[in-house]
């Protein structure tokens, strides 16, 4: 926990908690996984005090749609407290803000002298809302975007102008509702639904883009949840969104590669490597079959991302 104890808060008004305000700046996470993104609302102070001890392999604490107009100003004061006494977390801290020109311009500025890892912007739509974002931005944060129109959808492929852009989170509700299409399409197997993670997934991949799956809204669903996961880690999908450490344990457990598949790669790595020390890069294995450099480099693959 950040703190001992929360009975400090009691009686604070939102306009003086900055005099609460701390010196601790986290450092930046080196956190290899990116198997789950666990969603906070920064409203819930119990919630906020854990980010230090939470399993999610990234936490993105939410200052946008969960969050009504006039408790938005004591979101962002409560993050500021509870980062400004963050000394550690193995987790990648996102802090996601409102669409720029609706207050995210004012908070990207006001969280720069913060410890976390990056600033999500909500509803992007071009290429000139993420420059805006990146001009504001400290250069020692990441920028990610929440993916919930048609524009972004339509134009995915070209919105990395800058390397910090480095994921994109699907926002398929708000996405389905920019397409004027119901969300009640959001079922296993709904055409409509696959074509819209196979084109997020391929757009995000060619631009240089990690991914992120859409956040199943029915937590106590956890059989369709992981049955969910399953599906998009067939797909391709490597992370998910997740509401509450129930989805963050499955998300870990699923998209975490398995030791059959490691030992697999292992070993491909180490009978390609011997095989072209002698100058021989394809050749039939009794383990495998045949073995050439596409397999070899998709073990590398593998390997890099456990």
């Amino acid at each position: 926990m950040i703190f001992d104890s929360l009975d400090f808060l009691n009686g604070i008004t939102t306009d003086m908690l900055p005099r609460y305000f701390g010196t601790s700046r986290k450092p930046p996470s080196k956190q290899p996984f990116k198997r789950s993104n666990m969603m906070l609302n920064p409203l819930n102070l119990k919630h906020l005090n854990r980010i230090d001890e939470a399993d999610a392999d990234m936490i993105t604490l939410n200052l946008e749609d969960a969050i009504a107009p006039n408790r938005k100003k004591e979101a962002l004061y409560n993050i500021g407290l509870f980062l400004s006494h963050l000394k550690h977390s193995e987790s990648f801290i996102v802090v996601r803000v409102n669409p720029l020109g609706q207050g995210g311009e004012e908070e990207i500025v006001f969280l720069n002298d913060f410890g976390f890892d990056a600033v999500r912007v909500a509803k992007i739509q071009n290429q000139t809302q993420i420059a805006r974002a990146l001009a504001l931005l400290s250069y020692d944060k990441e920028l990610h975007i929440s993916l919930e129109t048609k524009e972004a959808f339509h134009a995915l492929s070209t919105l990395r102008i800058n390397e910090r852009l480095t994921t994109a989170n699907l926002g398929i509700l708000d996405l389905l509702n920019s397409l004027d299409l119901p969300q009640s399409l959001v079922k296993l197997g709904n055409p409509a639904i696959d074509y819209i993670l196979s084109k997020f997934l391929i757009d995000a991949k060619i631009a240089g883009i990690h991914p992120v799956s859409f956040m199943f809204q029915d937590y106590h669903d956890t059989q369709t949840f992981k049955a969910w996961c399953e599906y998009e880690k067939a797909m391709g999908f490597a992370s998910k969104a997740c509401m509450g450490p129930k989805q963050v344990q499955i998300a870990n457990e699923v998209f975490g590669a398995d030791r059959k598949t490691i030992q697999r790669a292992l070993y491909i790595k180490e009978v390609f490597e011997a095989n072209a020390a002698k100058g021989i890069n394809g050749f039939m294995d009794e383990k495998y079959g045949f073995i050439d450099e596409p397999i070899y480099r998709d073990a590398l693959l593998i390997l890099n991302n456990i």
